[in-house]
């Protein structure tokens, strides 16, 4: 995937400063994990106020939750995902650029409802984006400027 950006002042603080590289990474993947993610074949790096992902999530959904809590930690500024996905058995197998999530940077103002009517053309679409991005988030209500959402397709 690349590089994804993220404000460095907002987020979850997971940090107490002082940290070395190998324990923000290891803050990272358990915060991660703490949402109930799998992180036992994923792998986190921390150098220079960014993340860098790798290993393999159990599908493509996961992989996009797993990229968004561990950006959206303050004193993070980027995350390099380079997961992959187990492969689904021959006959539920979609081809990945159906799958692959989409991703959506919250701005002052922005509600649900109104990323909704702008992803969806439906306001009332909100619970979708609120689903996709639980455990993540416990309110609907309560998202924030700079704050990175899951938006599924």
């Amino acid at each position: 995937m690349g590089l994804g950006s993220f404000l460095k002042n907002v987020g979850e603080k997971i940090f107490g400063g002082g940290e070395t590289p190998a324990e923000q990474a290891q803050k990272v993947k358990d915060h991660v994990a703490n949402y109930g993610f799998d992180t036992s074949g994923i792998t986190f790096s921390v150098a220079d106020d960014k993340v860098t992902i790798s290993g393999e999530a159990k599908n493509w959904e996961e992989k996009g939750k797993i990229y968004v809590a561990a950006g959206n930690v303050k004193g993070i500024e980027g995350v390099t995902d380079q997961m992959t996905v187990k492969a689904a058995p021959a006959a539920t197998t979609q081809a990945a650029p159906v799958n692959q999530p989409k991703y959506h940077t919250v701005e002052s103002g922005d509600t649900l409802s109104k990323i909704a009517k702008e992803v969806y053309g439906d306001a009332n679409a909100y619970n979708r984006i609120f689903e996709a991005n639980k455990p993540m988030l416990s309110d609907p209500d309560k998202i924030y400027p700079g704050q990175v959402l899951v938006i599924p397709q």
